[in-house]
C-alpha cells in the first residue's frame, strides 16, 4: 500500500467528516421532541441506543466488532476493519415518544441523524475511525400556573433548546493474532473526543394579580457553551474454541476527568404592553458585572465489560455491564448569585445491563434469506437520574427497554443494511415516565478503496 495513496484518502476522509461536523449541529439542536426531563444537568443521553446495529442487541457495545460496521463504544473494534477497503457507517431514526403523568399524556414524533462515521487501515495492524455523534439534547417546553394569595395567578415557563455532539478520532492495534480468526486475537484501541455544542435554558414568570406592587414580570435565561476533550480506552480478545466456537471478552474505560465550560447568563424584570415588551432593571450582573462566568463538567470514571460466546455463522450470545459514579457528565453552576435556583438533581451510582442474542446468516449461503442475521436484545439501567423534589419525595429514576433488528447483506456480504425497533421506558407515571419507540436504519458500507485494478 502506497504511503501517497493512503494520505489522499485520508485527506478524503477527513474533508467528509469535516462536511458532516458542519451540518449535524444544527440537526442535532433542531430535535422537535419535548423532553422535560433534558432540562436536568446538559440534557437527555440516547447512546448507545442511537445506533441501530447496537439498539437491536439491547445496547451491547463492549465485544462488538465487524469489517462492515464502526463501534465508537470500543475502540479497540476499529482493528477489524479489512486491508484495502473504507468503511462508511451512518443510522438514522425516528423517535415517537409519549409522555405519561398524573395529569394525562402527550404525544410527539421526530427524526434525527443518528451518527456519521469512517474507518480505514493505515497498516496491517494499525486502523483508524473518525465520526460524529449526538452526546445530549436539550428540547422541552412546560407552564406552570400557581394561585396568589393576593388573589390571581403566576404562570412560571420553561423552556430549553440546543444540544452537544460528539466528534471522535479514533486508533486501533492488532495486538496479537491479526485477522487470524483460527488464532487468538488481542486488540486495543483509543478516542479522543471533542465535545461541541451549546444549550440555551430560561424560566419566565408572569404575573396576573390585581396588585402587582410586590410581584413583577421576571425572566432568567443562560446559555451554556461546550467545548471540551474527552478520552475513552478500550481492549478486545477473541479466544476460539475449536474449530466452531469463540469465547470473546471486551473492556472500556473513560477516565475521570473535570472540565470547565463557559456559561452567559442575565436575570431581569420586564414590562410588557399591547405593543412590545421592554426590560425595566437588571438583576443580574449588576453594576456593570460581567455576565459571563464559568461551570464546571466533570466525566466520572466508567467502566465497561462485556463477554459474547459464538458459535461460527450460527448464533452468538452476548453480555455487557457497565458501571460509572453517576450517569452522564455533571454540570455544576458556578454563579455567585443562583440563576435557577437550587437545581433538584442529585448524582448517585450509576450502573447498566444488556443481554444481546444473535441468530447469525451464513455469508456464503445461495439463499440470501440464509445470509439474514436476526438480532433481538434487552437493556436495564439502574439510576439513570436522581431528583430530590420540593415536596420532599426522592426519586431514583431507572430505564428499561428491549430491541429487535436484522442484518441484510450487500454485495456479497461485504457491506450491510441494518433495519432495528426499539422501546424503552424512563421515569414513573406519579413523576413522569417517558415511552419512546424507535425505529433505526443503518449502512455499513465496506468498500475497496485502496486498490488498483488491472484490467488485461
Amino acid at each position: 500500500m502506497a504511503i501517497n495513496n493512503i494520505i489522499n484518502h485520508y485527506k478524503k476522509s477527513f474533508f467528509l467528516l469535516v462536511l458532516a461536523v458542519i451540518t449535524f449541529v444544527p440537526t442535532t439542536a433542531q430535535n422537535g421532541l419535548n423532553s422535560p426531563y433534558s432540562q436536568y444537568g446538559i440534557g437527555l443521553n440516547n447512546m448507545p441506543y442511537n445506533i441501530p446495529s447496537m439498539a437491536a442487541l439491547g445496547g451491547v457495545t463492549s465485544t462488538r466488532s465487524s469489517m462492515n460496521m464502526i463501534n465508537p463504544f470500543n475502540p479497540a473494534s476499529y482493528a477489524s476493519i479489512g486491508m484495502e477497503t473504507m468503511v462508511f457507517d451512518m443510522g438514522l431514526s425516528i423517535e415517537m415518544t409519549t409522555l405519561r403523568g398524573e395529569g394525562g399524556s402527550q404525544y410527539d414524533a421526530d427524526g434525527n441523524i443518528g451518527y456519521l462515521a469512517i474507518g480505514f487501515p493505515l497498516t496491517k495492524w494499525w486502523k483508524t475511525a473518525l465520526g460524529v455523534m449526538p452526546m445530549s439534547d436539550v428540547n422541552y417546553q412546560s407552564i406552570r400556573t400557581m394561585p396568589l394569595s393576593i388573589g390571581g395567578e403566576v404562570k412560571t415557563k420553561y423552556e430549553g433548546n440546543g444540544g452537544v455532539a460528539q466528534f471522535f478520532w479514533g486508533h486501533a492495534f492488532n495486538i496479537l493474532g491479526g485477522n487470524d480468526a483460527k488464532k487468538p486475537q488481542l486488540r486495543a484501541g483509543f478516542n479522543i473526543d471533542y465535545l461541541y455544542g451549546n444549550l440555551t435554558r430560561a424560566v419566565t414568570f408572569d404575573f396576573t394579580a390585581n396588585d402587582t406592587t410586590y410581584f413583577m414580570d421576571s425572566r432568567s435565561q443562560k446559555d451554556t457553551y461546550v467545548k471540551n476533550l474527552l478520552l475513552d480506552l478500550g481492549v478486545q480478545y477473541d479466544h476460539p474454541i475449536g474449530e466452531k466456537y469463540k469465547l470473546s471478552l471486551g473492556l472500556t474505560m473513560k477516565p475521570h476527568r473535570k472540565m470547565r465550560v463557559t456559561d452567559n447568563a442575565l436575570v431581569y424584570t420586564f414590562v410588557t404592553n399591547a405593543a412590545s415588551e421592554y426590560m425595566r432593571d437588571t438583576i443580574f450582573p449588576l453594576d456593570g458585572g460581567d455576565s459571563e462566568f464559568e461551570s464546571d463538567l466533570e466525566q466520572p470514571f466508567t467502566t465497561g465489560v462485556g463477554v459474547s460466546f459464538q458459535r461460527n455463522d450460527k448464533w452468538l450470545v452476548a453480555l455487557d455491564a457497565t458501571f460509572a459514579a453517576w450517569s452522564g457528565l455533571k454540570y455544576t453552576e458556578n454563579s455567585s448569585y443562583s440563576i435557577f435556583g437550587q437545581s433538584p438533581m442529585r448524582y448517585g451510582g450509576n450502573q447498566r445491563y444488556a443481554l444481546g442474542l444473535q441468530l447469525l446468516g451464513d455469508k456464503n449461503a445461495a439463499n440470501y434469506m440464509r445470509r439474514i442475521t436476526y438480532s433481538a436484545g434487552a437493556h436495564y439501567e439502574s439510576g439513570r437520574l436522581q431528583l430530590q423534589m420540593t415536596d420532599g419525595n426522592e426519586y431514583k429514576l431507572n430505564e428499561w427497554g428491549v430491541g429487535i433488528g436484522m442484518t441484510l447483506p450487500m454485495r456479497k456480504g461485504r457491506s450491510a443494511l441494518n433495519v432495528s425497533a426499539a422501546y424503552s421506558s424512563f421515569g414513573t407515571v406519579d413523576l413522569l415516565r417517558r415511552d419512546v419507540f424507535t425505529i433505526g436504519i443503518s449502512v455499513g458500507s465496506c468498500e475497496s478503496w485502496f486498490v488498483k485494478r488491472k484490467f488485461n
